[in-house]
């Protein structure tokens, strides 16, 4: 039998007439029949001893197609892109020992946003387990923190049924990953499979359905509040609830703000939009959740009721979770049962899957309309959103800045600023295209200057805020969604830790974008020296310490010796142009933007305060 990561084994038995039986095979044979028999038509996969048996099967396989990653860890990401794009579960494999571990980030990734995805690895032949044998990692214990389920198969025959729960569980419920760990010798020995049709696993219910009494139960918190607000997260986009969210938002006029892994669940140009909240959310949205705080006390009361949907009060969005919407209602909706009362209490926990409980949600106040338009609300966030809309400006600062003296040449007002690019960018793609991101403050600014408006248009490591993800994720993305624009959002930190997937876009002919904000600082954390370290540079600073005025590295170089188009660029002027002839690029492409190092992002709630101590204006 297959060792499993539950306490016990789950058997699922292939009822007569529900399975069918394949001829004689080798086991990676039969792997690679159960990934065709899942619909999977690309597997990023990088070969090594432990492995290449499945390589060797995949090379004949005519439905399946093998991207070729230059590190583990890009192919992780990259089908964590694939997922994040489509919902169905992005795959990847390694060999044993490092070949898995360079695996873990990227399975940690997908187990803290949710992400459906199922990692094959190779593992040293059963007689070697446990023996310290060459490259034997027991990736199956290493991750057991970061998977939804995991397996080691210690029989051929368990291989069909093991791949068809996998991606059962993967792609139910609360999406995740899911790793399958195979000794050599199983991919070696012959069998002839039975592939079951159906999987029934006993304790696995991921179809929770809210009950009509606690539906009933949110209309009459509805009808008696003042002051409504719809918080959502990636459950919506993962659980397919965009279009109830709408519906029922709609229809009882009630605001909607969003996570950052929610982000295009409801469109961000809708009227009842708050934009996302959190440490570096819409100043707006952070006050209708909390409350507008002036010298510190309370100058205007935010929601008296949260209807927070598929969401985990994350703390960069609660800050101090204490205080997030002190004074409200919750009401808390999760597939997931171990997220409710986690983090934040609720006052009414409902376990449902999100779409079904806004699908019927919308139409029971369809049927019978809240009596009020909550008016009076409605006005106090528009005051606000007037208020304080995200903002940035040309500082004197940034004038004077070593960043104008060093690159400008005279030319000061010619400097780019990060937010501006990401707004032309908008421009220029129509707000249609698909983001990815690394992680640090050009995630941020993404995520604030590009407005989205369907689900799984901005892809980011928002969890685990893994730098490194931008690019990998973003050649998945375009993988799965060739129709469309993909453009990664990079800072230079960023960028390097995965420079070498351009390789893998040149070789594979995947026409994924880069911009990288070049500031030449880890910027993010830069960006806490300056306001909580008086400034001191702990190796923050990238560039080359004998020469500031040199951009170091030479991303246009690097890009150019992988055969991939590059430019870089220095003024504004110079801006439209540059991004233009990317756009219309049909090939991989690195735009390497300069912009000064000294912008911070606002609005910004430090770490474990309250929306009292936001800071929001320059």
């Amino acid at each position: 039998m297959s060792k499993t990561n539950q306490a016990t084994e789950t058997k699922a038995e292939p009822a007569a007439g529900r399975a069918e039986v394949g001829p004689t095979m080798q086991g990676s044979e039969i792997v690679v029949a159960c990934l065709e028999r899942e619909g999977v038509d690309t597997i990023f996969a990088y070969p090594g001893g432990a492995s290449m048996e499945m390589h060797q099967a995949l090379t004949r396989s005519k439905k399946i197609r093998t991207i070729l990653p230059r590190h583990e860890q890009g192919g992780a990401f990259a089908a964590g892109g694939y997922g994040r794009a489509t919902g169905r579960a992005g795959v990847c494999m390694a060999t044993s020992g490092p070949g898995a571990t360079n695996l873990v980030t990227g399975i940690a990734d997908a187990y803290m946003d949710s992400v459906p995805l199922i990692a094959i690895t190779g593992q040293v032949p059963q007689p070697m387990i446990g023996k310290g044998a060459f490259q034997e990692t027991d990736i199956f214990g290493l991750t057991l923190p970061i998977v939804k389920h995991s397996y080691l198969v210690t029989d051929v025959n368990e291989i069909p049924r093991v791949f068809k729960e996998a991606f059962y569980v993967a792609q139910t419920g609360r999406p995740g990953p899911v790793v399958i760990d195979i000794p050599k010798n199983i991919q070696q020995v012959r069998t002839q499979p039975v592939f079951p049709k159906e999987i029934h696993l006993r304790g696995y219910n991921p179809d929770k359905r809210a009950s009509d009494l606690a539906l009933n139960e949110m209309i009459g918190l509805i009808e008696k509040s003042e002051r409504p607000v719809l918080y959502v997260g990636g459950g919506i986009i993962t659980g397919q609830a965009h279009a109830e969210l709408r519906q029922f938002a709609e229809a009882a006029q009630i605001p909607v703000t969003t996570t950052l892994m929610g982000c295009g669940a409801f469109p961000e140009t809708h009227p009842l939009s708050l934009r996302w909240l959190g440490m570096h959310g819409a100043a707006y949205a952070n006050w209708a959740v909390s409350g507008e705080f002036r010298e510190g006390k309370l100058a205007a009361p935010g929601a008296d009721l949260l209807l927070a949907f598929g969401v985990r009060f994350d703390d960069r969005v609660t800050g101090k979770v204490q205080q997030f919407c002190e004074h409200g209602t919750i009401v808390h909706v999760d597939i997931d049962p171990s997220e409710i009362n986690k983090n934040k209490p609720a006052n009414l926990p409902v376990v449902s899957d999100v779409r079904y409980a806004l699908g019927k949600l919308g139409a029971m106040v369809k049927a019978r309309p809240i009596a009020k338009k909550f008016a009076a609300w409605h006005r106090q966030i528009a005051e606000w959103k007037a208020k304080a809309p995200f903002r940035y400006r040309v500082t004197e600062e940034v004038l004077k800045s070593q960043h104008v003296r060093d690159h400008m040449g005279g030319d000061a007002r010619q400097v780019i600023m990060p937010q501006a690019v990401i707004e032309l960018l908008h421009e220029l793609t129509h707000g249609e295209a698909i983001l990815t991101t690394g992680v640090g403050q050009h995630q941020m600014w993404a995520a604030q200057y590009y407005p989205f408006q369907f689900p799984r248009q901005f892809l980011t490591s928002a969890g685990l805020g893994a730098m490194g993800f931008g690019y990998p994720a973003a050649l998945g993305a375009k993988v799965a969604r060739p129709d469309r624009q993909v453009i990664d959002i990079d800072g230079d930190g960023s960028f390097l830790m995965n420079i070498q997937e351009l390789a893998t876009a040149h070789i594979e002919g995947i026409a994924a974008k880069a911009v990288v904000l070049n500031n030449q600082h880890l910027g993010m954390v830069m960006q806490w020296e300056d306001r909580f370290y008086s400034g001191n540079r702990g190796h923050t600073y990238l560039g080359h310490a004998d020469d500031r005025r040199q951009v170091y590295p030479d991303f246009v170089a690097m890009a150019r010796s992988f055969n991939v188009r590059a430019e870089r660029v220095l003024y504004q002027r110079e801006l439209r142009p540059a991004l233009e002839r990317m756009l219309e690029a049909e090939e991989p492409y690195v735009l390497d933007v300069i912009t000064p190092y000294t912008e911070h992002v606002l609005p910004f709630i430090p770490s474990g305060r309250t929306v009292a101590d936001m800071i929001w204006q320059q």
